[in-house]
């Protein structure tokens, strides 16, 4: 069943290693990467998804046409994934807990997305649940509690939020997802021709 927490979906990033392409409007069994992304979370939550993105116009608008989701502008995405942390955690304030995704994980699930929230136990002591990887590396989806919404207003730079996380301390619960789908990210040509070929070839 999907759950009500608020999906929070960074789409704003500048695929600057991508020589000119766009790593978020590259197909993924025939849609755009964004789009499946947005998709998954939609599948995975009664509660309101958000997907930041570059101001506008950018192509990833229209890739996201027709989708039950709030569009979320972030007008100094190039500053980096800080900007759109602090955006996307204030509108989902006044919420209880709210899931981060990002967007270029091509291989998580709808199902990966709702093991994770399903592991929120929203009166015990933890203030995270992160997907890790089949032999535990830290990854994504990654929930947080409410507790943790300010701490994001006050990153500086380009760390991602880790410093949210580690604030967490010992409450953070960890939530195994099969395989490496958790951190396989695309981030080069390169990459992306890789992994069609393992597709094609699996």
């Amino acid at each position: 069943m999907p759950s009500d927490l608020p999906i929070v979906v960074l789409g704003a990033g500048q695929s600057s290693r991508m020589r000119g392409a766009d790593k978020l409007m590259q197909l993924v069994d025939g849609v755009p990467l964004i789009r499946r992304q947005a998709k998954i979370a939609r599948a995975a939550t009664s509660g309101k998804v958000i997907v930041a993105l570059p101001n506008g116009p950018h192509p990833r608008y229209g890739a996201l046409a027709g989708l039950d989701i709030q569009v979320l502008p972030v007008p100094d995405a190039a500053e980096g994934m800080t900007a759109s942390l602090k955006r996307g955690f204030a509108a989902v304030d006044g919420h209880p807990a709210a899931m981060l995704l990002l967007a270029d994980l091509p291989e998580l699930t709808v199902g990966d997305l709702r093991e994770v929230s399903g592991a929120v136990d929203r009166n015990g002591s933890h203030l995270v649940w992160r997907g890790v990887t089949e032999d535990g590396k830290p990854g994504h989806p990654i929930v947080f509690a409410a507790p943790l919404f300010g701490a994001f207003a006050a990153l500086t730079g380009d760390s991602g939020g880790r410093e949210v996380v580690d604030a967490a301390g010992d409450r953070v619960h960890l939530v195994p997802l099969p395989g490496q789908r958790a951190r396989r990210d695309l981030d080069t040509p390169e990459d992306w021709a890789q992994w069609q070929a393992e597709r094609e070839n699996a």
